[in-house]
């Protein structure tokens, strides 16, 4: 068996096409355009690239984007007075503080304080309250990603047993509330479950979201099931390069470590995954290009929320 790649890539884009054609039909029958405001604290280079792309992905589509980027000693008061600030404005549909913040700001207390109506990254507790309970709610963007990776692959959801790696607020809890939306029988594994292979073996659908490099492996796959990779890892490890790739595939990724010093890899072993299961998301170009696409009809859909549309 080899497994049929899920391709991050095709599915975004359909996203964001659909997204697209929405939103002229907001401006056209509505008069206005979402408006999406990204904060962005301090020179994180990873969060410059994550909030880069959020505004690129809202500049193609039609929304109107904002990026605020303040100095790394901005205060905690400052950030919150910002946030208040965008909260009373009416134009302002979306609001994202990217993370990590400096030390000295309580991330906690910022994120609370934006919106919950604004709060596009799914993550306010009002929201994650909405959906606990099957409420329509702005829901956190990689597991609304993962869901529509699944149906519109035609995989089924309801009835199976979906196992998820990891039970992180923002991929694991989510990802279990949606699958079990769906109608899924839903089991979340963790760094204290006992013998995790035989119970990630019972998986239709599992879901890898542990931030360990390859962690998952052949004697944690079912033959035929479905595979979600949602890991995201800097591997420098030559040795472990070698145990998850093979032939061209294995090439590209030593010549990248060399040049750049690591290669990106999910949670999952590809090489055991293209041979056991029946269909897998690859690393990159799977669930994390969904991310940005999902962050996108959140926007919308949050200033069809507050607008009552």
């Amino acid at each position: 068996m080899t497994a049929r790649l899920l391709s991050g890539k095709t599915i975004a884009d359909a996203i964001k096409t659909e997204v697209a054609a929405e939103i002229r039909h907001l401006k056209t029958t509505h008069g206005f355009r979402p408006c999406l405001v990204a904060i962005r604290v301090g020179d994180d280079p990873a969060s410059a690239v994550y909030v880069g792309s959020k505004v690129k992905a809202s500049e193609e589509i039609g929304i109107i984007s904002e990026h605020r980027h303040l100095s790394t000693d901005t205060s905690h008061d400052e950030l919150l007075a910002i946030v208040r600030e965008l909260n009373e404005r009416g134009g302002v549909d979306g609001i994202l503080v990217q993370l990590p913040l400096p030390p000295q700001i309580r991330s906690g207390e910022i994120l609370e304080a934006i919106d919950p109506q604004k709060a596009v990254d799914g993550f306010h507790p009002i929201n994650v309250g909405h959906l606990a309970q099957g409420e329509k709610a702005l829901v956190p963007c990689t597991p609304a990603g993962i869901i529509e990776i699944l149906k519109r692959s035609d995989i089924p959801i309801a009835g199976k047993h979906a196992v998820i790696v990891g039970r992180s607020n923002i991929v694991g809890k989510p990802m279990a509330m949606l699958l079990l939306q769906e109608n899924a029988t839903v089991t979340i594994c963790h760094s204290r479950t006992v013998d995790l292979p035989s119970i990630t073996r019972q998986a239709d659908i599992l879901v890898a979201a542990i931030g360990r490099a390859g962690f998952v492996k052949a004697e944690h796959i079912r033959e035929g099931a479905t595979v979600i990779d949602v890991g995201i890892n800097n591997l420098s490890d030559i040795d472990l390069a070698r145990q998850m790739f093979t032939g061209e595939d294995l090439e590209r990724r030593l010549a990248t470590i060399e040049k750049r010093g690591f290669t990106l890899v999910g949670d999952v072993n590809p090489k055991d995954a293209m041979k056991l299961a029946a269909n897998f998301t690859p690393v990159p170009g799977g669930v994390g290009l969904l991310t940005v696409a999902m962050l996108m009809k959140n926007t919308v859909e949050a200033a069809k929320m507050r607008r009552g549309i």
